[in-house]
């Protein structure tokens, strides 16, 4: 026995656990969607069952690269599969992981404690969070992180900063955030008809849960004058500041490359 080298499943789960959590963060932070952190944690909580499981007697195949694959697929499709871009923040977890892996097996010889590659880990997060600082507020695109919760159901995005948004309630005068049906889904489901208004009244009058939550306010866009579906939210956060007057509409327009809504600028 001696010479042979002991693995701890515990240390093994925990290593792994804290690494592919800080890889999704990573992936995240680069492609610059919401952070999702329950999401992250499901996804490394995967990768650290795998890992402890192709230790385990009669389970080595696991370590074929087709499996290998597929766990990566899978961790991939946990922690991203929401977002507008899914495919493209799956592939920048995998870049991102053999990016890690390398680097960290090169400047640490091959060492693979817990307590170094922790603290590896956290730093390579810590220095590219330093660099991507700027990542959700773009020059030409500033954005602003959105946070809704209704009926115990939570949405997280970006909604664009536009000047060009001064839509109110004209019932209340208060102010409203748009929303498209995408950032709408995690709140309400899906199968709802966003596209018509008024269809969706006659659908959720159907519907206890949903009788009575939405009414209809005017919006005038590119296209003409039409209506909107209007909410009020639990709670909402803009920036992680709670905005207690403001209300929410959805329109299937108020999307595009790195937003899922649209909001004022005070």
């Amino acid at each position: 026995m001696t010479g042979m080298k002991v693995i701890y499943l515990d240390r093994l789960f925990a290593l792994n656990l804290l690494a592919d959590y800080l890889l999704c963060l990573t992936a995240a932070r680069i492609c610059g969607v919401p952070l999702r952190r329950r999401r992250y944690l499901a996804a490394a909580l995967l990768g650290a069952l795998y890992a402890c499981a192709v230790l385990l007697p009669g389970w080595d195949f696991l370590t074929a690269p087709p499996w290998k694959l597929i766990f990566a697929l899978v961790m991939g499709l946990v922690a991203f599969l929401g977002e507008r871009h899914p495919l493209r923040c799956m592939l920048t977890l995998l870049a991102v992981s053999a990016l890690y892996g390398g680097a960290l097996w090169a400047f640490g010889g091959g060492r693979l404690s817990l307590r170094f590659l922790a603290v590896s880990f956290a730093a390579c997060y810590a220095a590219l969070s330093l660099l991507l600082r700027d990542r959700g507020t773009l020059p030409d695109k500033p954005r602003a992180e959105i946070c809704i919760r209704f009926s115990g159901r939570e949405s997280r995005f970006f909604a664009l900063r536009d000047t060009g948004n001064a839509l109110v309630d004209p019932m209340t005068n208060r102010p409203v955030l748009l929303l498209s049906p995408r950032a709408a889904a995690p709140l309400f489901g899906e199968g709802m008809l966003w596209g018509d208004a008024v269809a969706l009244l006659e659908q959720t009058a159907a519907r206890d849960a949903l009788r009575g939550v939405f009414r209809l306010i005017p919006c005038r866009g590119v296209g003409g004058n039409r209506l909107l579906a209007l909410f009020r939210p639990g709670r909402v956060t803009v920036d992680g500041d709670v905005q207690p007057d403001l209300l929410c509409a959805v329109s299937p327009e108020a999307y595009g490359d790195g937003f899922e809504g649209i909001i004022g600028i005070p």
